[in-house]
């Protein structure tokens, strides 16, 4: 089947457009993003239930993610690496094909070792798509939409939420098992909707960004370039100081909100006594209603402050999160369902402010043929911070007797992210404008 989606709207790539190949593309992404975060926080809603049945505890449970994380961890550099040298909407669609193979076995797990098993190979899988996605959305669009296409893209991560209230809701109704299942079908459905996708040319856009002019698309496939060896490249990439400096500050942040919101539904169920199916759609419903409307006053900040404001866009996302980080606190020390969910519902939004600007950043800062490895070293280092986040908080709640105690201590590595972001302020502009004029030249 070829390609049928992200195609130039009007016959020339027009440098000055804000979509020269069309929304299509960004739609198509979404999904992706969609259905693997509600798929990965599926677990978050069952878990008092699947704890039940097989009567595990905190420690292992927590434990889950982590040995996920880690699996993911092994495979994003590799991930980076064909990314930069092969087709990256096929290696997506064959990506989502197997998130859905591996949804299906956890659905049918047998015992607690199979259901482990399955969860560490469907996050192997779900971190090979990530730098494909992010090098995707930087030549289908320029800096001028960047903060909106990966805006859109990355609140998936955040809309998982409705993964953990679908779970939570047909855990109660129908038997956790069903949650899983009923992934499978949007999970292929997925997968032929990527093979569709028309893959650009390498870097056409940053060049007719950088001289101007529009340029008739090219059918033929972009010349054989010689890429250097995998760790010159990687080198290359990691001595970009506004890259190091966003991989930290999320890798703190995303520490943090893992180990927090994936005990967030039980922490309702223990301590303020609701339903498992309340604790489920509470919880998603905070993320999705705070990750959206802070995407949308992050999309407007980051239009508004860059350009206009010395790093603009990482200044509206370091605020973001440094104060939702502090909200967050408050919250948690609540003695009312009402109260908690309230503020985490601030605290959600506040922190989405750097959904839209952080990544946008960094696609700015990456040259086109390393890109790739650049979201590849981002996807490493988020996901080595979230690996911890939830066994952390279980160690914790198993010795101190408290899951709120465990979740304090992840406060402090959050606000801390805050600061490392507003940090790369200071080599963003310069890093930025270098991409520009090696793409010029």
């Amino acid at each position: 089947m070829v390609g049928t989606f992200g195609s130039p709207r009007t016959g020339t790539i027009d440098a000055q457009s804000r979509a020269p190949f069309g929304w299509a593309p960004l739609i198509v992404l979404f999904i992706v993003g969609l259905v693997d975060r509600i798929e990965s926080n599926l677990l978050s809603g069952v878990l008092p239930l699947i704890q039940a049945e097989w009567g595990f505890s905190d420690t292992a449970a927590g434990s889950i993610p982590t040995a996920a994380a880690l699996a993911a961890a092994v495979v994003a550099l590799p991930a980076g690496y064909l990314a930069d040298r092969f087709s990256r909407t096929r290696i997506i669609a064959i990506v989502v094909f197997i998130w859905a193979v591996a949804t299906l076995g956890s659905g049918l797990a047998t015992g607690f070792a199979m259901f482990y098993m399955m969860r560490v190979v469907l996050a192997a899988a779900e971190n090979i798509d990530n730098p494909a996605a992010g090098s995707l959305l930087a030549d289908y669009y320029p800096p001028a939409s960047r903060a909106k296409a990966y805006g859109l893209t990355r609140v998936t991560t955040y809309l998982g939420g409705i993964g953990t209230l679908l779970g939570g809701v047909l855990a109660e109704a129908f038997g956790w098992r069903t949650a899983f299942l009923v992934m499978v079908v949007p999970g292929v459905l997925t997968a032929l909707l990527v093979w569709m996708l028309r893959e650009p040319r390498r870097g056409e856009l940053d060049r007719l960004v950088a001289t101007g002019d529009p340029a008739a698309p090219s059918t033929e496939p972009a010349p054989d370039v010689a890429k250097p060896p995998f760790w010159r490249q990687f080198g290359q990439v990691v001595r970009i100081p506004t890259l190091v400096f966003v991989c930290i500050g999320l890798s703190f942040l995303t520490l943090g909100l893992a180990g927090i919101f994936y005990w967030m539904p039980t922490l309702m169920v223990r301590s303020y006594g609701v339903s498992v199916g309340t604790a489920g759609s509470l919880s998603g419903l905070i993320t999705i209603v705070g990750t959206l409307t802070g995407t949308l006053v992050g999309s407007w900040l980051g239009r508004t402050w860059h350009g206009t404001r010395k790093g603009g866009r990482l200044l509206a996302g370091g605020l973001g999160i440094t104060a939702g980080s502090l909200v967050l606190a408050g919250a948690l020390a609540t003695s009312s369902i009402g109260a908690l969910t309230a503020l985490v519902l601030l605290s959600s939004s506040l922190m989405s402010i750097a959904i839209p600007n952080m990544t946008a950043c960094l696609a700015d800062v990456v040259p086109a043929a390393a890109r790739g490895l650049g979201f590849a070293v981002l996807q490493l280092l988020i996901t080595a911070g979230g690996a911890f986040g939830s066994l952390v908080v279980g160690i914790a709640s198993d010795q101190l007797g408290s899951l709120v105690g465990g979740m304090y201590i992840l406060v402090v590595p959050m606000v801390v992210g805050g600061l490392v972001t507003l940090g790369a302020r200071a080599s963003f502009e310069r890093d930025a404008q270098k991409v520009l004029d090696d793409a010029r030249s």
